[in-house]
């Protein structure tokens, strides 16, 4: 049976509403000879942006396959696959925020990054763990589902307050 393992909606949602956050007031900001390609711009990032977060996993009785798009392989990710049979073990590395990353090392002493920010990362790891019988319980989110969270509030606050700062711009223009 095959599992598929889509991006965390809130990694995705965090990175599109802080894109959203930072770019929205640049196409009413620009001067008019630069309001079209601004708009063009805008869109074309938010499609990038969108599609480098529908990178996924899955998983299947004999193999884990890590997927990504068009867009994520031109810009340096790779797709790749394993044999469950060719996982040697886990191997844990910190990072420079105190966290740590794990790499699936196979038999042939090839790394690959285990995905943190995947949705039902429990029933992942389940899998992980009856396929390779490696302990996984030490394997957790890259970082706490929380800090997420909160950029996906302060990004939509900003934009809230973007739009009512542009609100009142517009009205006081026309003077009403």
């Amino acid at each position: 049976m095959v599992e598929k393992f889509k991006t965390l909606f809130f990694v995705k949602s965090s990175l599109i509403s802080l894109y959203l956050a930072l770019t929205i007031p640049i196409p009413f900001i620009a001067i008019d000879k630069l309001k079209i390609p601004s708009i063009c711009t805008f869109v074309l990032g938010l499609y990038l942006i969108i599609n480098i977060t529908s990178d996924y996993v899955e998983t299947c009785d004999k193999k884990i396959s890590y997927k990504t798009s068009f867009i994520s392989k031109a810009l340096g990710r790779k797709n790749w696959e394993i044999s469950w049979k060719d996982i040697k073990l886990i191997k844990s590395q910190p990072t420079s925020q105190g966290s740590k990353v794990y790499y699936f090392n196979t038999n042939k002493g090839d790394n690959y990054l285990i995905p943190q920010r995947i949705e039902n990362f429990e029933k992942f790891l389940l899998i992980i763990s009856r396929k390779t019988e490696i302990e996984v319980k030490d394997i957790s989110y890259l970082s706490p589902l929380w800090t997420y969270k909160i950029l996906t509030i302060l990004s939509a606050l900003m934009i809230i307050w973007e739009i009512f700062v542009y609100k009142y711009q517009i009205l006081s223009m026309l003077n009403l």
